[in-house]
Order: C-alpha cells, then structure tokens, then sequence
C-alpha cells in the first residue's frame, strides 16, 4: 500500500502541465532520433541533456523528459529497421529479420503497428516491474557498508562487457580511461592530482561535458566522415491499422518478450540487445514449424520490440536503487542526477521520493504517449529518414555548444567539450566503447570514497573488503562477470550471427 501512495504521489508530479509538456516532447524527440540509423538512445539522451540546462528545468522536469526521450528512442529504432534493413541501434537489430520482409510484401504499416504495440506492451510490463520491485531492492540496498558498495562498483566494471560485447579487453581498457579521468581534481585529503595548475581542474571533470563530448560530438564526426550525403530511400507506408485479430496474435510473444526484457534490463551487463535477441530466439522455440520465422512473421516482429522495450525500463532498476546504471543510456542519466546534485542509490528513494515517483509514473504516461505518437504520426517519423545529414548536424551541433556554454558560461568547456569529441572519435576508431569511459568517470570518484571509508573503518585491513557474506557474494559475481564473456559470448555472438544471417543488417 505504501509503494502505491508513493506511486500516487508521482502521478501528482507527472501530470503536471509543464512536465507533461516535456514528457510529450521528450518522447516526440526520442522517436525522431531513434528513427535515425546509427545515433541510439544513448546518443539521443546526451545531445539533448544541455537542453535541459538551457532551459533551466527543474530536476524532476529534466528528469521526466529524458527519460522520455530514452523510451521514445527505443520506440523509433523500429522504423528503419522496418523500412531501410538498417537498425536505428543495436537492440533493434532482430527487428529486421521479420520487419523487413514484412515491409517487402507490402506490409510496412502493419510491421510498424505491430512493433509499435508490442513495444508499448514490453515497457508497460517492465514499468510495473520496476514498480514493484525497486522499492525492495532499495531497502535491500540500505544495509550496504562501504565494502559492499566497494563490491559493487566492482560488479558493476566487471560486467560492463555483458556476455554479448565484442571484446571484454577493450572494455576494461575504457573503463581504466574513465577511472583516471575521474582522478583529476582535489582529493578528499586536499591533494591536486594532474591539475597541471589548470584552475578549471580543480573541481575534476564536469561529467556532462565529458558526456555531450564523448557522444555527441563523436557522433557529429562520424557524420561528417561516414554519413555526410543525402537521405534514405525509404517504402510507402500508408495508413496504419491493426486489428484486434493481430493483436490477439501477438499479445502472448509480446508478454514473453517483455518479461524476458525486463529481466535481461535488471541484470548488469545485460541490456536490450540480449533482451531483443532472447524475445526472438525464445519466440522460433515457441512457435516452432508453426511459424515463418524471417520471412515475415509478425510475432518475429512483436517477440524482439517487447524484448529491448522491456529491457530499457528494466535497466532503471540498478541505476536508481544501487545507483549503478543497468545500459548505456542510464549511465548517462546517471551523469545528469549526479549533475544535479542527487545521489542516486536506495537513500534516494527517501531523500528525493518526488523524482524518483515522478520519473516512474511518467513512464507510465510516456508509454500511453508513445503510442499514440506512433500510429498517426509514423509518416513524419518516418519522412526524417530522407532528410540529409547536412540538415541535421548544425541543429545538433547549436544544442550541443549552446547548452553546454549555458552551464558555465566558460569558453574553456567547450574546448573541453571538443577535446573529448576528438578522444571519442579515436576510441571507437579503435573499436574502444565508450560507456565504460563515463561510467569510470560517474563510478570512479564513489568507488575511491567507500575503499578510503572502509579502511578508516578497518584501520587500514584490507580484509574488510571481503569481510562479509553479501560481499564475498559480490567479489564472486564480479570474477564470474570477468570471466562469463570469454566463455559464454563467442558462443552467443555465434548464435546471433547464424539467427541474423550473412544478408542481415547494416551497421551495429
């Protein structure tokens, strides 16, 4: 009963105008860029987060809108799956194997309302999961020491590759990047670390600027080198109807999707591409002979939208009761709370209630939202894909310069910013990911904080740090994160080789 005053509470913070205002524009935008191949919610958030402070919003606002974009953007990764053969993201990439036949036989309008459907019935099932079961892992999470959050940030590193990453090593290596970046500054003792006497320094790394670099920028360049021609051809889609005989269909392969999503969301370094590709799998095992499973099917269609739907609201759960973000995107939404001056972490549920309820039950909005914005207004979605780069890069790029400059108001932050643009170019030049580099840098300064505590406490033992059942439990878990993707993930990026075929989809 608690749980659903709280819930109560965050509907009173959500359907405010003016949040409700920004919950629809944050799911409008989301959708546009996921329409995008290549940018991503991850992507999609950081470009928009200096918006937020351009704008002034209050936390909660700012909250509620780019958690809105995070799902909108999950939403629109769909749509040039479905028309183009090309994933707006990775998680959308099983979407292609049965949306785009679909769109060859004619039946663009029905593989984009059925994702459509099946992606809101995905988030829908993950949103009353984490309603239900963040509260109590919160509570959980209270009797944490300094050695068990120790612990923990060392899950979280360890499992950053998750069983589905190229390669582990290069994951490590970022994170190593991030976790020096995020030694630059004064200690907790008064000590300068390489500040090089840069008065700018001293307060470390604005994580935001690192973010918006690191992502935004990036990307730009990549634009400019890979993207900088005209738009995409793109197939007709006229208007969309579904009927409740294709609902009926495939409302059980978008439940199984869903729950499965919303697990694979939960575990650390999991995310929504396992969540797409095990909604897929699980749905051929299911149906078996009984189905066509890549030539069209649109259970193969409703299994992986739930899946990396679920997936999206399932990796909220760690970040905003451990504050250890569950997927790339929440890393970055991680950033913003901790830009804002919120822990996140179980004391949040108590200390900033109205954010935390607020940001679920607009969720649930967003999801009603999302799909009414996605069966009338598909075709401007979907006319986006044939607007050329050259259009696109100087609105992204103002954002960008204009939000981060509102922050400070310093011309250094912006060369700052630029400068981390151009590291995180070379890095993904180098195949080098980048999500690890920022959670080194949100985790890192956390991290050396609870180590200094628990050797305060010890007096300078180290076995403090494996001194209890929950943190020998958390050492385990961490070596298996370490060594689970050199055993499982070749096998498992196999399978999705075979699944996805050598005809299958462009890009990651």
């Amino acid at each position: 009963m608690e749980t659903l005053g709280f819930l109560m509470d965050g509907f009173g913070v959500a359907l405010a105008p003016h949040n409700l205002m920004f919950a629809l524009l944050g799911a409008f935008l989301g959708t546009l860029i996921g329409a995008l191949p290549g940018l991503g919610p991850a992507n999609g958030v950081a470009i928009l987060i200096p918006l937020a402070f351009t704008l002034g919003l209050a936390p909660e606002t700012a909250m509620i809108m780019l958690t809105s974009v995070y799902a909108g953007a999950m939403y629109g990764g769909r749509i040039s799956s479905i028309l183009l053969n090309i994933p707006g993201d990775e998680p959308a990439m099983m979407t292609c194997l049965d949306g785009y036949p679909m769109a060859q036989q004619g039946k663009a309008s029905e593989a984009l309302a059925i994702s459509a459907v099946a992606s809101f019935i995905g988030s829908l099932i993950a949103t009353i999961g984490l309603i239900l079961l963040a509260p109590l892992l919160a509570d959980f999470a209270l009797t944490f020491g300094p050695a068990e959050y120790f612990a923990l940030f060392l899950l979280a590193f360890a499992t950053l590759g998750g069983i589905t990453g190229k390669n582990p090593m290069k994951t490590l290596v970022a994170a190593a990047i991030g976790l020096m970046i995020a030694t630059v500054g004064i200690d907790n003792t008064g000590v300068q670390r390489y500040t090089f006497g840069v008065l700018e320094l001293y307060e470390g790394v604005d994580f935001i600027i690192a973010i918006v670099g690191l992502f935004a920028i990036s990307e730009l360049l990549f634009f400019i080198e890979e993207k900088a021609g005209g738009g995409k051809e793109k197939m007709a889609v006229n208007k969309l109807t579904l009927k409740w005989k294709d609902i009926r269909n495939i409302l059980p392969s978008s439940i199984r999707g869903g729950v499965l999503g919303f697990i694979a969301g939960v575990l650390p370094g999991a995310g929504a591409s396992l969540g797409s590709f095990i909604g897929y799998t699980l749905e051929k095992k299911v149906i078996g002979k009984k189905g066509y499973f890549g030539q069209g099917d649109p259970r193969g269609v409703a299994g992986p939208e739930a899946g990396n739907n679920g997936a999206s609201s399932g990796a909220l759960v760690p970040m905003l009761t451990l504050g250890v973000p569950g997927s790339g995107t929440t890393a970055v939404l991680l950033a913003l709370l901790i830009s804002l001056n919120i822990t996140p972490g179980p004391l949040m549920f108590t200390q900033n209630a109205d954010i935390v309820w607020g940001v679920i039950a607009a969720l649930l909005i967003g999801n009603f939202l999302l799909l009414i914005l996605n069966i009338p207004l598909v075709g401007i979605f979907v006319k986006l894909l044939s607007v050329p780069p050259m259009y696109l890069l100087p609105v992204v790029t103002m954002i960008a310069f204009v939000g981060i400059y509102s922050i400070s108001n310093t011309t250094f932050d912006l060369y700052f910013m630029v400068a981390f643009g151009v590291g995180g170019y070379v890095l993904r030049k180098l195949e080098i990911p980048l999500v690890p580099v920022i959670l080194g840098l949100l985790l890192g300064p956390e991290m050396e904080k609870n180590l200094r505590h628990a050797m305060d406490i010890a007096d300078g033992d180290w076995t403090i740090l494996w001194d209890s059942g929950l943190a020998i439990g958390l050492w385990v878990f961490a070596g298996l994160g370490l060594i689970l993707p050199y055993i499982v993930g070749p096998l498992l990026r196999r399978r999705m080789k075979v699944t996805t075929g050598t005809g299958g989809p462009e890009g990651d």
